[in-house]
């Protein structure tokens, strides 16, 4: 993508060991951000006194230790401790420690956790702090970064790959490119005649479920004719070029003001129906005015026509029709979950919050009336949200210590692969201008902790077939894999 297509999300699309103790409770569970009391169940009374909440670890090596009071009648066994999701140490007796290897973590955001187990077995509810790693390292030790896994690229913007391994890359140019066997073609699929200024161009592709029989190939573009606007069509495959005058127009959506907030990621649900992200065009109130496809989340059947069960309204023809949830700022990019269908929204901000809603039929996030955390009345609040700025001090906001100024890539990891746990059902997030790769832990109260780093600027990103995760820079692409 082009420098000024970055500077538009700028604008908002702007050596000892250390002995650490801590009193664990046990309980309920606690947010990222410090410890909360919690009602019976095994040992109790929380007070955790190191390392403090919200720290940056200056030490390289580290022991975390903990003891547990028991509730009445009872004794404790055990502690257990993990830190982000994997145990540490062997459980044992009531006053224990377990080691931490600083620099085999990530730099960023960790969350260490205890719970203890009373002497008839019954665990408490976990205790937590949230601290940061310092360092420069960009893979979890056991794991591989290779920053040139594909070079070349330029201005990318959006990534699918076939059943047989081809990767299918959008360039914001109009090019859309096929790495075969590890090798970037020089015949691209297709070349499109688009408006690529500021954040328009060639911005999505999608691979139909069946392509290994249909060879139906989706893309989302900026068409220059008779209007600039954005374009949802189809292309059908023959080898690895498009096969001539096998466009399919399935929608053209309104003709463009701003040259921002185009959304342009599209992708097909477990229901068989194609999803596709629509930015606002820097038109806020777009986002709530169900008579404009504009700053909403879109259904439709893989033909273009519209579902008979969409939320609002059902009239083949009319892409109002195909809103299925709204409120929605600049939807870059989305994931949907294998097997499950759960649908998560990366929607990016304008001056304070980067957010991951849960997708939701009908739903309502909010823009632009809120940003960020909501109660409002009628509107879904996200299910992840960072801040563009540290909070006072650095990590208290919810998001901890993430902030980025662009949230612009996601993906859910399979329930089997390489990676193990705590990958397994969770969920990977990137930012354009603080370029980290965050974890998000669904299995554990939706905790969040530093993966990785690319040098690039992210896009996009997949969890490949081998159970690889591909990072889509503008000029490359990054794969992190397991050892």
């Amino acid at each position: 993508m082009s420098t000024r297509w970055v500077q538009g999300l700028w604008r908002r699309v702007l050596g000892a060991a250390t002995i650490v103790t801590m009193l664990v409770s046990c309980g309920g569970s606690s947010d990222s951000r410090g410890p909360l009391p919690a009602p019976g169940g095994g040992a109790s009374a929380v007070v955790i006194t190191a390392p403090a909440n919200l720290s940056t670890i200056s030490t390289a090596d580290l022991v975390v230790s903990a003891t547990a009071s028991p509730a009445a009648g009872t004794s404790v066994a055990t502690i257990e401790f993990q830190i982000d999701g994997v145990p540490i140490g062997t459980p044992s007796a009531a006053t224990d420690s377990a080691p931490v290897t600083v620099a085999d973590y990530a730099s960023g955001q960790h969350v260490i956790r205890a719970r203890a187990f009373d002497n008839s077995g019954v665990a408490s509810g976990w205790t937590t702090v949230t601290v940061q790693f310092p360092g420069t390292r960009t893979q979890p030790a056991g794991f591989t970064r290779d920053e040139a896994f594909v070079t070349g690229l330029s201005n990318a913007t959006a990534i699918a790959q076939a059943p047989d391994g081809r990767l299918f890359i959008a360039e914001q140019g109009g090019t859309l490119r096929v790495v075969k066997n590890g090798v970037l073609l020089g015949t691209p699929f297709v070349s499109l005649t688009v408006d690529a200024n500021n954040e328009r161009g060639l911005l999505g592709v999608a691979l139909h479920p069946d392509f290994a029989n249909n060879g139906f190939v989706y893309v989302y573009y900026t068409a220059t004719q008779p209007t600039i606007h954005n374009r949802i069509s189809r292309f059908t495959a023959s080898g690895d070029v498009a096969a001539p005058n096998s466009e399919l127009i399935l929608a053209d959506l309104p003709t463009l003001g701003a040259g921002n907030h185009n959304g342009g990621a599209l992708h097909f649900g477990t229901d068989g129906k194609l999803y596709v992200g629509v930015g606002e065009n820097n038109v806020g109130t777009n986002a709530q005015d169900l008579n404009t496809p504009l700053g909403k989340m879109l259904r439709f059947n893989d033909d273009g026509t519209i579902p008979a069960d969409n939320p609002f309204c059902t009239t083949t023809g009319n892409n109002a029709c195909a809103v299925w949830a709204y409120g929605l700022r600049n939807p870059f990019t989305f994931a949907i979950q294998p097997v499950t269908g759960r649908l998560h929204i990366n929607d990016v901000g304008q001056n304070t919050w980067e957010e991951i809603n849960l997708g939701a039929r009908g739903a309502n996030y909010g823009w632009p009336n809120s940003e960020g955390p909501t109660s409002a009345a009628g509107e879904t609040g996200p299910l992840f949200t960072y801040k563009q700025t540290a909070g006072n001090p650095p990590g208290s906001e919810p998001g901890g210590f993430f902030t980025g100024r662009a949230i612009t890539g996601g993906a859910f990891y399979p329930s089997t692969g390489p990676f193990g746990a705590p990958y397994f059902g969770g969920y990977f997030f990137a930012d354009l201008t603080s370029r980290f790769v965050g974890f998000l832990d669904l299995a554990n109260d939706n905790a969040a902790y530093a993966f990785g780093s690319v040098v690039s600027n992210p896009v996009n990103m997949i969890v490949a077939n081998d159970g690889a995760l591909l990072v889509l820079t503008q000029s490359n692409l990054v794969r992190f894999s397991k050892l």
